[in-house]
């Protein structure tokens, strides 16, 4: 006899499988802060840190890509937390350019002011934030500048675990029914597969059911009551992603009716050996094929038409490569759970079922590979995104993990085929395997005829004796199934791969709500002005000498500029001659000048205080950027000149 290695427990991998997934699942939301932005503000008016002279008549703000808004998406809080704005929402969009705004108040006084906004980008995930500008002079404000934390807590993190579960709902049930009508026709009478592909149905039903309740306050207040508020729920169905979800439940009910002829009449036209029933079967295996992709199809164009595909380059070719790309991950990775309950959970599977699957996962990891590349050049752009941006290194880790699973599935493909060069010795080996099982319980089979002719009927014996034969037809199964040594490793190599693809997932559905590189890189570059108004560059301290070219025309001039930042200074200017000695001239005029946005030149008249040194107070520096001063010294009537530094001014 030839000594087999022993296959692994089937309920024990397939426990810790769950454990891996649990945690891989845990980790990837515990770790995941809020949704990020998907539209990104690209500017405003006031921009945000800049001091106004007067009050503006309005605030309006500048997007990257169509959001939805309402009168409650911007508010503007004076210094005490109180609205200051009209609450009506204003569409200021021209051409390509997205714009909201909203009018304010007249006569507000003068302070810092908050600005806080929500919105829901186009590919339907909420978006944040909050910036101030001050009127006149800056000011103290008990609003905190930090928004609100739209599409976080606990709503956010059971938002982001039904997407998940709807994700993978639709996998195990798209790839575990295409694995039976394409590659096991005969596992449409297995109740393992039965049941994965019911669950699958269930899963994304209840996905999609709780992530429509969920949607209101997802995108809202973010308190979990308010899914019982039928006003914003009739609010969502009115949206696009909420019609996308209605959508999806009408087409998960004509999934419902395919599931039911799959594994009713096609499950029977499979069992019986009639030729009538063959041409019946090949009938029907056509029309569910046909009408099972039209309906997977039409399942996963509810999230193309309102995620990134929708939205940014080429959307009318991103849609449906979009929709390319999930039934090719579905059918690679649901046919994979598809083959893993095959093999753990039947007592057999044709090695031409596994050469058939083998063919068709090749098929679509290509098909992936041309999807995604596409997809990754349209969301990321340039290197400097794939490595610089967060949706960028999520994607390396996606694509790390999809060649980790290629690498497995290379041993895969290798047993599968030294299951085909086994025909005979699998043949022998399951028979022997049967007779083995036979000898060793044969006198319990003849006792139990024996007792069950003579002993009269009990409910409970009897009962006794179906449980005790049910489990020796599960060793007898579990041995012929398990007699290969080549499906032994089959098994464990499709475990493993099944394992990497549950972490894949979890990547996978972080990533469909993270920035993309390309929009990340492109708010960076339009909001790197108003980025560095609110980060102070401290106070400005610059020494300039100067000669007038009339006698005692030479000296140095120092101005001290504090706090250095945009907003109300304080300036001092100190003249001194070569000696170090302070020396007060006839006259200093001082001019500031921003060229890049050309303001200027502003005049400061500095005030004579003491011999050498004059000062000004309230010196208003509208916004950050690189200032031009330009000091002007009269040493004498006709004696003077004028010295110049350019500074940063945060």
């Amino acid at each position: 006899m030839t000594a087999t290695t022993a296959p692994p427990r089937s309920g024990l991998p397939l426990t810790r499988l769950l454990l891996v997934a649990a945690a891989v699942l845990g980790a990837l939301f515990a770790a995941a802060a809020p949704a990020a932005a998907h539209a990104a503000l690209l500017g405003s008016n006031p921009k945000a840190g800049t001091v106004v002279a007067k009050a503006p008549a309005d605030v309006a703000l500048t997007f990257s890509e169509q959001v939805a808004m309402d009168n409650k998406s911007i508010r503007v809080l004076d210094p005490k937390g109180k609205r200051s704005d009209t609450a009506r929402l204003r569409n200021l969009s021209k051409g390509s350019t997205v714009t909201y705004g909203v009018d304010l108040r007249p006569g507000l006084p003068k302070g810092t002011y908050t600005v806080a906004w929500q919105a829901i980008s186009a590919d339907s995930h909420p978006v944040s934030g909050a910036f101030t500008f001050s009127i006149g002079a800056p000011s103290r404000t008990t609003v905190s500048a930090t928004g609100e934390n739209v599409g976080g807590g606990l709503v956010g993190v059971l938002y982001g675990a039904a997407r998940y579960a709807s994700y993978a709902g639709f996998i195990v049930l798209v790839g575990g029914a295409a694995f039976v009508v394409a590659c096991w026709q005969r596992g449409a009478n297995e109740r393992p597969l039965q049941r994965l592909v019911v669950r699958g149905w269930l899963t994304l039903t209840a996905a999609t059911l709780v992530l429509l309740l969920l949607r209101a306050p997802y995108t809202g207040s973010g308190h979990l009551a308010d899914v019982f508020d039928l006003g914003a729920l009739k609010g969502v169905l009115q949206t696009k992603p909420g019609a996308a979800l209605v959508s999806r439940l009408l087409l998960l009910g004509a999934s419902a009716l395919f599931v039911a002829v799959l594994f009713g009449a096609y499950a029977r036209r499979t069992a019986s050996a009639e030729p009538e029933a063959a041409k019946e079967r090949k009938d029907l295996t056509f029309g569910l094929g046909l009408g099972g992709t039209v309906v997977a199809a039409g399942i996963a164009a509810t999230w193309a038409l309102t995620e990134h595909a929708s939205v940014g380059l080429q959307p009318g070719v991103a849609m449906p490569v979009d929709i390319v790309h999930l039934l090719a991950v579905a059918v690679w990775l649901g046919g994979l759970a598809a083959l893993l309950v095959a093999l753990f959970r039947t007592p057999s599977i044709e090695r031409a079922a596994v050469q058939r699957f083998s063919r068709i996962a090749f098929t679509a990891v290509c098909t992936l590979a041309a999807t995604g590349l596409y997809q990754s050049w349209r969301q990321v752009g340039s290197w400097s995104a794939l490595f610089g941006t967060g949706y960028g290194q999520l994607l390396m880790v996606k694509v790390g993990l999809v060649a980790v699973v290629v690498c497995i599935a290379s041993f895969s493909r290798r047993w599968t085929a030294r299951l085909s060069e086994t025909a005979v010795g699998e043949a022998v080996a399951g028979e022997a395997a049967v007779a083995e099982s036979g000898a060793v319980t044969g006198l319990a089979a003849q006792e139990q005829v024996k007792e069950q002719l003579t002993v009269p009927a009990d409910p409970q014996r009897a009962a006794q004796l179906a449980r005790q034969q049910a489990a020796r037809t599960v060793v007898r199964e579990r041995r012929v199934r398990d007699a290969d040594p080549h499906r032994t490793g089959l098994r464990k190599s499709v475990l493993a791969e099944t394992v990497v693809a549950v972490a894949l997932l979890a990547v996978t559905t972080v990533l469909t709500t993270t920035e993309p590189g390309r929009t990340e890189e492109e708010a960076g570059r339009n909001t790197s002005s108003s980025a560095a108004a609110t980060v102070p560059s401290g106070p400005v301290d610059i020494t300039l000498p100067f000669d007038t070219g009339g006698p005692k025309g030479k000296g140095t001039a120092a101005l001290e500029l504090t706090p250095g930042r945009s907003g109300d200074n304080q300036l001092h200017l100190f003249v001194n001659n070569p000696a170090g000695k302070p020396y007060d001239v006839p006259e200093v005029r001082i001019a500031l000048t921003l060229k890049a946005k050309k303001i200027g030149p502003l005049p400061v008249v500095p005030d004579h205080l003491f011999p050498g040194h004059w000062s000004a107070d309230g010196v208003q520096i509208p916004m950050a950027g690189k200032w031009d001063i330009a000091v002007t010294v009269r040493t004498s009537d006709i004696d003077e000149t004028t010295v110049n530094k350019t500074v940063e001014i945060g």
